[in-house]
C-alpha cells in the first residue's frame, strides 16, 4: 500500500511543486485548496494517485470536516503538509488584508493542524509539516499581520513538538521557513536569493525523509535568520519600518 500524504494549499506555489515531488516519492496525494479546477489539474499531472478536495481554510469547521473526509476516502495518511498562506504589503494597515491574514495564516492553520494531530493520535504516528516563513524571527512595518502570523505558526508547531513528548503517539512535526520563494505571496521581483518552487519543494521534501524538526530553505536564509535575531530591535527597526 503506498504511504498517503495531504497537502493543504496544493493548488499553486510550494504547495503544486511539493505534490509533485512527493508523488515522485512515492506518495498518494490528497489536494486541498480553495480552487477546484487548479486542484484537479496538478492531480492529473501526477504519476500516483490523487484525491480533490475544495477547501476554504477560513471556514474552520467546514474545512476540518472536509479534511476528515479527505483522510477517510485515502488509504492511510501518514504525512500531513499545511501550505495555505496569504501575505500583503499593508503598510496603511487596512482591515481587510489583515484580517485575511490572521484568518488564513492563523485560524485556518491552527484548524488544520489540530485535525491532523487528531487523526496522528488515533493512528499511532504521522508526520506534521507547517509551512511558516523567515518572516517568523522579525516584526515587519509593511507588512505585520504577515509576519506576525508566521510568528504564531512557528512557535505552534514549537509547542506541538513538545507536547509530543509526553504523548504516546509517534508524531514528527517539522518547522519550514522558506526565505524568498518565486510565488505569487513573494510580494517584489528580482528579491535577493529568491528561489523556484520547484526548489523548495526538494529540499522540504529531503527534510521529509530525514524527519527534520525545522529546516529552511534555502538553508542558507538559515545564516540571514541568526543575524536578524541577534540584531539590536534599534536596527530592525531601521530596516523594517
Amino acid at each position: 500500500m503506498a504511504p498517503g500524504a495531504i497537502i493543504v494549499g496544493a493548488s499553486s506555489g510550494i504547495g503544486a511543486a511539493l505534490a509533485r515531488a512527493l508523488a515522485a516519492d512515492g506518495y498518494e496525494v490528497g489536494l486541498a485548496a480553495r480552487r477546484t479546477e487548479r486542484l484537479v489539474a496538478v492531480g492529473e499531472s501526477l504519476p500516483t494517485k490523487a484525491y480533490v478536495a475544495t477547501m476554504d481554510v477560513t471556514d474552520t469547521a467546514d474545512a476540518r470536516e472536509g479534511f476528515d473526509e479527505l483522510v477517510g476516502a485515502m488509504d492511510d495518511v501518514s504525512l500531513v503538509v499545511l501550505s495555505a498562506g496569504v501575505g500583503h504589503l499593508n503598510r496603511d494597515l487596512e482591515w481587510e488584508p489583515e484580517r485575511e491574514t490572521v484568518d488564513v495564516n492563523v485560524r485556518g492553520f491552527c484548524a488544520l493542524a489540530t485535525a491532523a494531530m487528531e487523526h496522528f493520535e488515533a493512528r499511532g504516528g504521522g508526520h506534521l509539516v507547517g509551512i511558516s516563513s523567515v518572516a517568523a524571527a522579525f516584526g515587519n512595518g509593511s507588512s505585520p499581520a504577515y509576519n506576525a502570523s508566521k510568528a504564531f505558526v512557528s512557535t505552534y508547531l514549537e509547542g506541538l513538538r513538545y507536547r509530543g513528548r509526553s504523548r504516546e503517539a509517534d508524531v514528527t512535526i517539522t518547522t519550514v521557513e522558506p526565505g524568498f520563494v518565486d510565488t505569487a505571496m513573494a510580494m517584489g521581483e528580482d528579491l535577493f536569493w529568491e528561489t523556484t518552487p520547484e526548489t523548495a519543494a526538494a529540499q522540504i521534501t529531503r527534510a521529509i525523509r530525514r524527519k527534520r524538526r525545522h529546516v529552511y530553505v534555502t538553508r542558507r536564509w538559515r545564516l540571514v535568520a541568526w543575524l536578524l535575531k541577534a540584531m539590536p530591535e534599534r536596527a530592525l527597526g531601521r530596516l523594517f519600518s
